[in-house]
């Protein structure tokens, strides 16, 4: 029997498949690993198309290791960038000489 791919799906989609292939799973970092639904499965042991014997156990991570990292913090970062490049090049001349107008 080869261990199918459980990576990207939900909790509950990872159980149901694991159970219709004759699998366990389970779960180090979730011991509420029974009643988790909408979690992702983010890692996987053994991998997907390893063959194992029927009735063994598949290990499966919600939350990434040290170092593996993850999506990344989305949220805006303050204080924002600095102000001022082509910004401030473009800003109209104060001096009528500079701009190129000459006085009468």
């Amino acid at each position: 029997m080869r261990v199918p791919r459980l990576v990207g799906l939900m909790a509950v989609d990872a159980r149901e498949t694991a159970r219709a292939r004759g699998l366990s799973l389970n779960a180090p970092d979730r011991p509420d690993f029974h009643l988790a639904v909408v979690d992702y499965v983010v890692r996987q042991h053994p991998q997907p198309g390893t063959e194992v014997p029927r009735d063994s156990t598949v290990y499966v991570w919600f939350d990434f290791a040290d170092g593996e990292g993850g999506g990344g913090v989305r949220e805006p970062r303050v204080p924002g960038p600095p102000r001022g490049g082509l910004r401030r090049e473009l800003d109209p001349p104060h001096d009528p000489e500079v701009a190129g107008i000459s006085s009468p």
